[in-house]
């Protein structure tokens, strides 16, 4: 068994145009003084990291490790999930999602694809460069447009789906394999990879790739009505991310897993601030700790009602609490009596 690291924070959430949200070093005492020992870092915004240099250079890497750490904190790892949404994007969604890339891509799917491929490339070495042992993305999505089996669906559709996602992702796989790093897919509605399902179809076309691996959050699966506490049991030799994130589902008489083309804060399922839904997180943490998950319980803020700023400083102290300091000696060691073969023997009679 295994004690979590953190409590951490993605902010991703949180970086935005005032202080102290607006520049490394703000973020990263703000956090600190909230007690949190981590940061996962996204990708997005070169004046938080600049992924490229990131990758190219270990001097950089070094001196962006090192400023992070003077604030008593670690960079628990790398986000590319707007980056990866953009490595497979059906159509329909061409317009919404070039909002994702920088603008000399946009509105040429082929150019911004290579563009976000070689992101995710950049992300491995950059991750190797910065001393860490996994990434998290998103899976992007060719057939979410079809989740529903309306109209029907013609045949070999999924399967065609998936082998292309697959010769997508197969070469940014062997990429983190070469760097060492673990490639986290959060399992998410809007991506080809939304269950447990949708994981083992992709997963067997990329040949149960060692670094398929998955990053664990909840909140997801809450509004999808599936069983989050047995998919830990089904999947933690795969589990290597894990974002710590509450959400409720309250069905009506006039709405349910769809929630009726509303907003999130009228919708029956929503993302809640830790504490404030309906995730039994001692259950989860105590799972976690028997599979042996050794790495961080990483805070990711979203909530339609609480303060960001009220929703973190709960979160740290909510993660702090929920951490198991897993023991060291069976509790029933008093009782002991004592290793012996040749008693155990004849207690068997044998």
């Amino acid at each position: 068994m295994t004690t979590l690291l953190g409590p951490a924070i993605f902010l991703a959430q949180f970086i935005g145009d005032e202080a102290p949200f607006n520049s490394l070093d703000a973020i990263c005492r703000w956090a600190a003084d909230l007690g949190f020992q981590g940061i996962q870092l996204p990708t997005n915004n070169a004046s938080f990291i600049d992924l490229k240099l990131a990758a190219e250079s270990k001097t950089y890497a070094d001196d962006l490790k090192g400023k992070v750490n003077s604030f008593g904190l670690e960079i628990t790892e790398l986000s590319t999930h707007l980056q990866g949404q953009l490595v497979a994007v059906n159509p329909v969604y061409d317009t919404l999602f070039d909002a994702f890339a920088p603008e000399q891509y946009r509105n040429n799917p082929n150019a911004r694809k290579e563009w976000a491929i070689q992101q995710l490339k950049y992300a491995a070495k950059a991750s190797q460069n910065l001393g860490l042992k996994a990434h998290a993305t998103f899976s992007g999505a060719l057939l979410w447009p079809m989740v529903y089996p309306w109209p029907q669906r013609p045949a070999g559709l999924v399967e065609t789906g998936f082998t292309e996602l697959a010769n997508r992702w197969l070469p940014i796989l062997n990429e983190f394999d070469e760097c060492g790093i673990d490639l986290c897919y959060e399992i998410h509605p809007g991506e080809d990879l939304h269950d447990g399902i949708s994981y083992e179809m992709f997963l067997e076309k990329v040949n149960n790739h060692p670094r398929a691996c998955l990053l664990y959050d909840p909140s997801h699966f809450v509004l999808q009505c599936l069983d989050y506490l047995a998919y830990i049991d089904n999947y933690h030799e795969r589990i290597k991310m894990f974002h710590v994130k509450d959400a409720e589902f309250n069905p009506t008489g006039k709405q349910g897993v769809y929630g009726g083309y509303q907003n999130w804060i009228d919708r029956a399922g929503r993302f809640r601030s830790l504490g404030d839904g309906q995730v039994d997180f001692k259950a989860i943490f105590s799972k976690m700790a028997a599979y042996d998950y050794k790495g961080w319980a990483v805070l990711e803020w979203e909530c339609a009602l609480k303060n960001q700023k009220d929703g973190a400083r709960e979160g740290a102290e909510f993660i702090r609490n929920h951490i198991i300091r897993v023991t060291d000696k069976a509790f029933d060691d008093f009782a002991a009596s004592g290793a012996d073969a040749s008693f155990n023997r004849t207690l068997l009679g044998i």
